[in-house]
């Protein structure tokens, strides 16, 4: 009687283990995802190793500017807006940064989240700040939408072909991270 118990322990334990088995099968044959059948749209957010997304935004100059077959130099995208605490705090560490290495291929684009900000108030802020690299005004939210933003202030270092090289959420970032993060890539343009 203990011998049949026995087995029948085991064929239950068997039984058990083949039906683990055909269920994690199935699971990975349906959660499957073809090569090559992935878009951008499946992403939740750009990130490090991606492709940058493209857009187009005014200036605070009143020229448009469009990161799109942008070459040859580096860009530093900050989101910010002006009631931001950690935005400015770092602000001046990113002009100074930018001061320092726009001769060498460093483009700082400072896009404020219009959609969420005052237009007066972002532009009095640059003012303020003296902020001498190209400020973009995402008026609708658009470009936010496209780079997933949940936080401010939210910075993109993309390199030469634009190809995102790290993503730092929050802040205020220092002058030293600034300077490794930019230094790096402007290695990768000689």
């Amino acid at each position: 009687m203990e011998n049949s118990l026995r087995i029948s322990k085991q064929k239950r334990y068997t039984i058990l283990s083949l039906l683990l088995l055909v269920v994690g099968a199935g699971w990975i044959w349906f959660s499957r995802v073809e090569a090559g059948s992935t878009t951008t749209s499946d992403i939740t957010a750009p990130r490090r190793g991606f492709q940058a997304p493209a857009f187009t935004l005014d200036s605070n100059s009143g020229d448009q500017f469009s990161l799109s077959n942008q070459t040859e130099k580096v860009f530093l995208i900050n989101f910010w807006t002006s009631w931001c605490p950690p935005c400015k705090t770092e602000m001046p560490a990113i002009q100074q940064v930018y001061e320092d290495y726009q001769d060498a291929g460093l483009v700082v684009l400072g896009i404020n989240a219009t959609d969420q900000d005052d237009l007066t108030a972002a532009r009095s802020f640059v003012s303020e700040n003296q902020l001498s690299f190209p400020i973009l005004f995402d008026r609708n939210g658009e470009v936010s939408r496209q780079y997933n933003l949940h936080s401010f202030p939210t910075s993109y270092f993309i390199d030469q072909n634009g190809i995102i090289q790290d993503v730092i959420v929050g802040g205020p970032m220092s002058e030293t991270l600034l300077r490794t993060r930019v230094e790096h890539m402007l290695e990768e343009l000689k």
